[in-house]
């Protein structure tokens, strides 16, 4: 009995230790309780999916009794919304989803953390603008940027013609220059050229082309890389030689390049990316037969299409435009 008794003591006690370290952990002011996060993506419903296009700026609320959430759709049509901390996974929520060019949707669901897809319908969707013969028709749809080119081109050569004037056959007595092994008396003389204002010169080179050349050499070389100015010095050892340099001069221009660019329409969504360095860009339209130019501000705003930008990671820019109501692409 006392076996029993000593077993059934140690049962208790465990057990007792077991609900204060629950205790103590579940209410302990350093305890945290984890928040749960609902996220999804808005995006627009039609039986091809090409044509799903993300939807930003939808008004997201999440009911949870006397509790609201509240998130805004972003530019690729993501949503996220942190409920309050302690809330069971199971526990009942509203999401409910407002866009004035949609169809309001409300989602009873729960707090559990899963992936939402939310299908919104357009209010003026693509059967009713193809049976509304009085729209405005949207045809030839182009976008039309500049860049900066930058064009080098030879423009001519740059040439002059230097002796290094010296007597051959004189000891150097260690009276510098002398030639390289020290023997003979040396002569050092160098030459120049200017390319000009906004030249450079490149492919430069100098020859000795007259005189005892076998006795020479080219001290300081100026010339490797492009540049305005270029310089050559030379050593002579021997009787006086002539030496030829010549580079190519080389002018570089920056000019405007005009380019344009074709958006993909799918149903009444039209996308289409420009460069980071893309320059007053514009959107060029016949509406009703008639040949227009948007041009498009950092938050475009157009008489016949809303348009949202995103800028990437690489500074690209993304449009993504939707119909207004009353228009319809041809």
């Amino acid at each position: 009995m006392t076996s029993r008794r000593t077993i059934a003591m140690w049962v208790f006690l465990s057990l007792g230790i077991i609900l204060t370290i629950l205790f103590v952990v579940r209410y302990s002011p350093n305890h945290i309780d984890v928040s749960l996060i609902l996220t999804g993506s808005v995006i627009k419903q039609n039986a091809d999916t090409q044509k799903e296009s993300p939807i930003a700026d939808v008004e997201i609320v999440a009911l949870d009794g006397s509790v609201v959430r509240q998130a805004e759709s972003d530019f690729s049509g993501f949503f996220k919304i942190v409920l309050p901390a302690g809330i069971d996974p199971d526990q009942s929520v509203t999401l409910r989803f407002r866009h004035p060019d949609y169809e309001p949707v409300d989602l009873n669901t729960t707090a559990g953390e899963r992936l939402y897809v939310i299908r919104m319908i357009p209010i003026h969707g693509e059967d009713e603008a193809e049976l509304n013969t009085a729209e405005v028709g949207v045809s030839n749809v182009q976008i039309r940027y500049s860049t900066e080119a930058t064009s080098t081109e030879n423009i001519g050569t740059g040439v002059t013609t230097f002796q290094v004037v010296n007597t051959g056959d004189v000891p150097c007595n260690e009276r510098f220059p002398c030639s390289p092994d020290g023997k003979w008396k040396a002569t050092i003389d160098s030459a120049t050229l200017d390319a000009g204002a906004g030249n450079v010169f490149e492919d430069a080179r100098v020859s000795c082309i007259a005189g005892p050349c076998p006795f020479t050499r080219v001290e300081f070389n100026g010339f490797s890389k492009p540049a305005r100015n270029i310089k050559v010095s030379v050593r002579n050892w021997s009787n006086t030689t002539t030496f030829l340099m010549q580079a190519e001069v080389f002018h570089t221009q920056i000019r405007d390049t005009v380019r344009k660019a074709y958006p993909v329409i799918f149903g009444r969504s039209l996308n289409f990316t420009l460069p980071a360095d893309a320059r007053g860009p514009t959107i060029e339209a016949e509406l009703n037969r008639t040949q227009i130019s948007f041009i498009l501000a950092p938050n475009p705003k157009l008489s016949w299409t809303d348009c949202e930008v995103r800028v990437e990671s690489n500074n690209a820019k993304h449009y993504r435009c939707e119909l207004k109501a009353g228009y319809q692409f041809q």
